[in-house]
């Protein structure tokens, strides 16, 4: 295993001011959008290579692997970077809750705001 994220991967990435990609986190089998989180380089070659998802938590300013402590893992089925290079959709096999605050999604514990629906014309 290489300590570094694999210069390919690295140079096509496109990272905020504080070296982060969006990562989006989704249910590898039902397409459920689970959670938002944030990888910097080493977040997303831990990600790539260990089997589990680590993010960077911007409050904390440390790495941390999903369910070490909840128990409630994330387990990687694919990782793909869009267009843009500026966000990565993490197909998982979630274990539990995803949100912090006990929800199955993040989505869902925040909950819906009322948007007008739209229709094709």
């Amino acid at each position: 295993m290489t300590d570094t994220l694999d210069p390919t991967i690295a140079a096509r990435l496109t990272r905020d001011e504080n070296g982060l990609v969006a990562a989006v986190i989704q249910q590898h089998d039902t397409g459920e959008v689970l959670m938002l989180g944030w990888m910097d380089d080493e977040a997303l070659r831990r990600t790539l290579t260990g089997g589990r998802v680590v993010f960077w938590s911007r409050s904390r300013q440390e790495y941390w692997r999903k369910g070490d402590t909840s128990g409630h893992a994330q387990y990687v089925k694919s990782v793909q970077l869009d267009c843009d290079g500026d966000a990565l959709l993490v197909r998982v096999d979630q274990v539990g809750a995803a949100c912090h605050t006990g929800a199955r999604t993040c989505f869902e514990a925040g909950g819906d705001l009322g948007a007008t629906i739209g229709e094709r014309a």
